[in-house]
């Protein structure tokens, strides 16, 4: 048994969450064996033909890693964990208060839909998350590179739409600042855009209120070895290992 191996508890929470078509379907390898050996590679870093010989075939895994990505099982799991994550937290399920940020990474020569972001001189992909206080993802979107704050933000800010009914504010940095992308984020989705800028007068990085909370997000992400690059050919596969890290993170919590 390895660390990243989930322990009874934790393969309930999220055995409860499968599909039953899928959860009960005959196969050689347990789900959960399967979902262990993702984890592993998740959180190792480590090239899919590198799996231990205690998992099923790297191919194997491999193929279901493609098909719940494709079918986006995987934040189905994550989603309905979030809210659960939440309760247990003593929280309600449904937040009312969220933070949006953007990270640049690199990505590997292989990989398509990548681009240069000028300023801060990465080539690659960037992730737009929205989290709430406890630093859970509510929404997600990654996109080239050289894709603006404010074009990244109004497409994750779409997938958060209709979802959480006690939504009411998000803070964001100076990056998404401008009256004309705050109007419109008011307009479209009836959610205030609050930009927390640094105090005046003082240089270097600055802890603001809240707003750490996504940072640390992010921090989060680059203790999955997998996350601290994107190697994915496919955008969705990067996203599914996110939703991955995240469940291996809520599901203690839980």
């Amino acid at each position: 048994m390895y660390p990243t191996d989930l322990t009874d508890s934790q393969w309930q929470i999220i055995k409860d969450k499968l599909d039953l078509k899928i959860a009960n379907r005959k196969r050689k390898y347990e789900l959960r064996v399967l979902i262990n050996a993702i984890l592993y590679v998740v959180k190792t870093g480590i090239q899919w033909r590198m799996l231990p010989n205690e998992y099923p075939p790297w191919q194997v895994v491999y193929y279901y890693h493609r098909i719940w990505s494709k079918q986006q099982l995987v934040k189905n799991i994550h989603d309905q964990i979030l809210l659960e994550a939440r309760k247990t937290s003593g929280k309600q399920a449904c937040p009312s208060l969220g933070l949006i940020d953007s990270q640049s990474i690199k990505t590997a020569s292989m990989t398509h839909d990548k681009g240069l972001d000028a300023n801060k001189k990465i080539s690659g992909r960037k992730r737009f998350i929205v989290t709430d206080t406890m630093g859970f993802v509510l929404g997600l979107v990654i996109t080239s590179a050289n894709v603006g704050e404010r074009v990244g933000a109004l497409l994750v800010l779409e997938k958060l739409k209709n979802r959480f009914p006690r939504l009411v504010k998000i803070l964001a940095d100076q990056g998404f600042d401008g009256k004309e992308f705050i109007a419109k984020v008011q307009q479209e989705y009836s959610w205030i855009l609050e930009i927390v800028s640094k105090v005046l007068g003082l240089s270097g990085f600055q802890v603001q209120p809240k707003r750490w909370i996504v940072e640390r997000t992010f921090g989060w992400f680059s203790f999955h070895r997998r996350l601290v690059k994107d190697y994915e050919v496919i955008i969705c596969n990067s996203e599914s290992f996110i939703y991955w890290s995240m469940i291996r993170i809520m599901v203690r919590k839980c």
